[in-house]
């Protein structure tokens, strides 16, 4: 499966909308962690590494923030800006999160709970690997 931004239901409600996403309906992977980044200070870029294993979603709850992919060979630009749609990473893509707006949360749901091994930290190696 290919990185790409999956739609998720939108319950229109006079009281306030809501959005979900489950498995295996909507998402390709269980959900083994969860985690959010905020408060991120003006100009800061987040991620900057590859997982050898781990997928994941990312959503934009609030505020907006471009995720830029890398898959060895070409980049692509995805801006996060509705809590009704998210960006699906499978493993072995670069990742970058930058230009995050003021009070912005990204929510971030993977298959793997932490584990340090798993990660790719240096972009000429991640490249190498990728384009084996």
């Amino acid at each position: 499966m290919t990185t790409k931004i999956i739609n998720l239901p939108r319950i229109l409600d006079k009281r306030g909308n809501l959005s979900f996403f489950e498995y295996p309906n909507l998402l390709p992977f269980e959900i083994k962690r969860t985690y959010w980044i905020y408060d991120v200070p003006g100009g800061e870029v987040r991620g900057s590494h590859a997982f050898k294993d781990q997928q994941e979603f990312i959503v934009a709850l609030s505020g907006s923030f471009d995720v830029v992919i890398h898959d060895g060979k070409d980049e692509k630009r995805f801006s996060l800006n509705r809590s009704y749609d998210g960006l699906y990473i499978p493993k072995m893509i670069w990742r970058k999160l930058e230009n995050f707006s003021t009070n912005s949360l990204a929510l971030i749901v993977s298959d793997k709970s932490y584990y340090e091994g798993d990660y790719i930290r240096d972009f000429e190696e991640f490249k190498k690997l990728a384009n084996e």
